[in-house]
């Protein structure tokens, strides 16, 4: 019983909702929580405004505005960028004109070797891809402890997946299995070693699985900076031998770093992207040098954070001035999330800090250059990250993640201060923001210079 006659949505009146404004201060305040530092959502929401408040005229010009205000911004150049490159990178300039080893992953046995941080992680993304995976640890208390917290991990994964009416089917011993048993190397197609940083460790294992693995097996190693070529000197196959650098946490970062050694065969390196492709992960390839690309670009980064934590800020406005600007997370919550024993086991490796470091070095120069102890510190208090539960931040209990500043970490640094005689100034967001990025920036001009990546898009 209702009239034909045109009915124009634009000339309609807006219905009322209660509380208009703080339903759209919330919506606000929870888009700049979750997308910090990104301009488009929080754009979005002040279209939705414009809607709610405007005449349609008006609104519709206010929306006109707002995609130009976007639309000639770094952020969209930025985007577009990223989208082209993303495609391009989908084809792997690196591996173009190889003849892949067409290997179907989940018609071969892959083993992971470690079941600590890493290696953890590494089984979930394997199991989550439907790649058949053997877990290997040293002893049974290991093995126990690391399956515990696998299945964990996995379950979490499989409770997630079901809502996207997937399953994960982690309990199937043909999928998943837990194993002290050396010997089960023997039949297995590729093997990722996933055991902490030590040189002497690796290759140790490097040359019980070069004695133990068939000839065609490919060896993995999950290392983060460890030369390449000097774990697979420890074998009698260097060809067979490759950097697979997973992120962590990995059964959550996309990117998979693919190192090549100077015998790497062209064969395994196609099969490492192969499998980077296999477990939805974006694998860049990169050659050898300490800290590879990712690492090595990192490491002047946090070190210029530790810097400015010496000088006078502290770790929580250092990392909210990144997050703004749109990390997603900053160098101290990043470092505590690692673990910051990892890095303190590299730097005793290079012989920056512990008992190897000459007596009479100064605290605060290392090699000729300028070192902050402060990391070593930490982790000689027993403060490695969310997993002992103290960090650079405080946390709820041993594997929490909810980072709140720590009274005893700034007390720590007004002590050391003194120690030093290093005057606290107050440090602005735009030294923080520069300081850091610049010096990440510059070092990858030279991993390019030196061609340890191939163009600019593999750092990016």
């Amino acid at each position: 019983g209702q009239p034909l006659g045109p009915r124009r949505l634009s000339l309609q009146p807006v219905p009322p909702l209660p509380d208009t404004e703080g339903f759209l201060r919330e919506a606000l305040a929870r888009v700049r929580r979750r997308a910090r530092g990104r301009l488009a959502p929080e754009l979005c929401v002040r279209a939705v405004r414009a809607a709610a408040e405007l005449p349609f005229g008006r609104g519709v010009r206010r929306e006109r505005e707002l995609f130009a205000e976007l639309r000639g911004s770094g952020q969209a150049r930025a985007l577009q960028c990223y989208h082209f490159l993303s495609q391009r990178y989908k084809g792997n300039d690196t591996v173009k004109g190889l003849i892949f080893l067409l290997t179907v992953f989940d018609s071969i046995s892959l083993l992971s070797l470690g079941l600590g941080t890493m290696g953890r992680g590494i089984v979930t993304c394997l199991v989550k891809a439907n790649i058949p995976v053997v877990a290997l640890e040293q002893d049974e208390e290991c093995l126990n402890t690391g399956r515990k917290a696998v299945m964990l991990l996995l379950e979490r994964e499989a409770t997630k997946m079901e809502r996207g009416a997937q399953t994960l089917d982690f309990h199937n011993p043909s999928c998943l299995r837990f194993t002290v048993d050396f010997d089960l190397l023997r039949d297995v197609d590729l093997v990722i070693e996933a055991v902490f940083e030590n040189m002497a460790l690796k290759k140790e294992i490097f040359r019980k699985l070069s004695g133990v693995c068939k000839p065609e097996a490919l060896l993995c190693t999950n290392t983060s900076a460890l030369d390449i070529d000097e774990i697979a000197s420890a074998t009698s196959r260097p060809q067979q031998v490759i950097g697979t650098h997973f992120f962590s946490p990995a059964h959550v970062m996309r990117l998979l770093e693919i190192i090549y050694g100077r015998h790497t065969s062209p064969t395994a390196i196609a099969t490492a992207v192969q499998l980077a492709g296999a477990l939805g992960k974006v694998g860049v390839v990169v050659g050898n040098c300490f800290g590879f690309v990712g690492n090595r670009m990192m490491f002047p980064y946090v070190q210029q954070a530790v810097f400015l934590l010496e000088e006078g800020s502290r770790p929580e406005a250092v990392d909210g001035v990144l997050e703004d600007f749109g990390f997603k997370i900053g160098p101290f919550r990043m470092s505590d999330l690692a673990g910051l024993d990892v890095g303190w086991r590299s730097r005793q490796g290079q012989g920056l800090t512990g008992p190897s470091v000459p007596a009479g070095t100064p605290a605060r120069r290392r090699h000729g250059q300028r070192y902050s102890p402060l990391p070593d510190l930490l982790c000689e208090s027993g403060r490695f990250g969310q997993k002992a539960g103290k960090g650079w931040y405080r946390y709820e209990r041993a594997g929490g993640r909810t980072a709140t500043p720590d009274p005893w970490l700034h007390s720590l640094l007004a002590q050391y201060r003194d120690t030093h005689g290093i005057a606290a100034r107050a440090i602005d967001q735009e030294e923080i923001l520069e300081r850091c990025l610049f010096s990440l920036i510059n070092e990858g001009f030279t991993i390019l210079a030196e061609g340890i990546a191939a163009g600019p898009e593999h750092l990016d």
